[in-house]
């Protein structure tokens, strides 16, 4: 029976095409052989492959092949059919819709169509609950116990939806020890993000919290920081709006006028470079004064700061006279005449926003 072509005659089973024994018969074995041959191929099928064009050079006794377009060799004009190696030839089978074939290369079932072989599992598969390698319930509708579950991108970006009915509702990640809470991130009970801690699954203390209308990050508990800060966050232009920092937490600067240090909480210090006084000895009563000495601070204020000065001798301080936002006027001061030509060094502090 090599290459034989099996076909669908009026001698034959309607679904199977089992050859029947015909009345008065000779030879009725032969029938009955070639039928139990034919089963022996199809029934329980199973294939080595489904994408292999050539027979084998060595196949094994048995060996079943869901054969592809454009086979080739003793394969060739059997196109979709099923080819099995009796041991000196090969038998093929035409399939007839809805038979179902276990693909061993690739562990996967495929089934005939009538035109061409599919996986058995196709488009949209629905079903009220999926364990892997575990059991499902009707909370956990799915159940995975494994190492690892991958997710992986179909050519582009990947994203995991968790969507819940109401900003009361609770869509989470939550990560567990034996069982008992340990840590959960995600809109629990509210439509902020909060990222919350706890130590037996009980009490839960919330870490970070997320303003949904302003992305501003509240820190309940506070912030521990054993490293240092960085970023255009914590060094940059200062800002508030009604109150509340609206950008980095310090600002500074320095120029000719001296050096200026702006903190997010509204708060400023100046600091002048080194003021020559010249020379105190216009008499006054008992002390001596200079020259006035103007000095424009590096960064206005909102209001008329606190002034602080210093000598570079001892002997030697200022008296504040006019003070504005602006700038400031001070008088070096001594209890005794000096031509020595000291400095000073003067410091504001006051705030940038009212």
């Amino acid at each position: 029976m090599n290459h034989i072509r099996r076909k669908f005659m009026s001698d034959t089973t309607a679904n199977l095409a089992l050859p029947f024994i015909m009345p008065a018969q000779a030879r009725k074995h032969v029938s009955h052989n070639e039928a139990l041959d034919l089963l022996d191929i199809i029934v329980q099928l199973s294939v080595q492959s489904d994408t292999q064009p050539d027979p084998p050079a060595t196949p094994a006794l048995g060996a079943r092949y869901a054969l592809p377009v454009g086979s080739v060799g003793l394969w060739a004009g059997h196109d979709h059919e099923i080819a099995a190696w009796t041991g000196a030839s090969w038998t093929f089978v035409h399939p007839r819709a809805g038979w179902q074939a276990y693909v061993i290369e690739r562990s996967q079932t495929i089934v005939w169509t009538g035109t061409q072989w599919r996986p058995s599992v196709s488009g949209t598969l629905q079903t009220e609950a999926v364990g892997i390698n575990a059991t499902a319930d009707p909370t956990n509708r799915l159940s995975v116990s494994s190492d690892a579950v991958l997710l992986n991108h179909a050519g582009g970006g990947h994203q995991l939806k968790i969507n819940k009915s109401a900003d009361s509702s609770t869509g989470s990640l939550l990560f567990q020890t034996n069982w008992s809470g340990r840590a959960e991130m995600g809109c629990t009970g509210e439509d902020a993000f909060t990222i919350k801690a706890s130590a037996d699954g009980a009490g839960w203390a919330t870490a970070m919290r997320v303003v949904p209308a302003t992305g501003i990050a509240e820190f309940p508990q506070g912030i521990q920081c054993e490293g240092s800060f960085g970023g255009t966050a914590v060094l940059g232009t200062v800002s508030q709006d009604n109150g509340a920092s609206t950008g980095a937490l310090f600002e500074n600067g320095d120029g000719p006028q001296g050096s200026f240090m702006r903190f997010a909480n509204g708060l400023q210090i100046c600091q002048s470079p080194e003021i020559s006084i010249g020379d105190l000895d216009t008499a006054a009563g008992a002390i001596f004064t200079g020259a006035d000495i103007l000095w424009a601070f590096p960064a206005p204020f909102a209001a008329p700061p606190h002034i602080s000065t210093a000598g570079s001798v001892a002997t030697i301080w200022c008296g504040t006279g006019g003070l504005g936002t602006g700038a400031v006027t001070v008088k070096p001061m001594s209890h005794s005449a000096s031509t020595q030509g000291a400095a000073i060094s003067i410091t504001a502090i006051g705030r940038w926003i009212s």
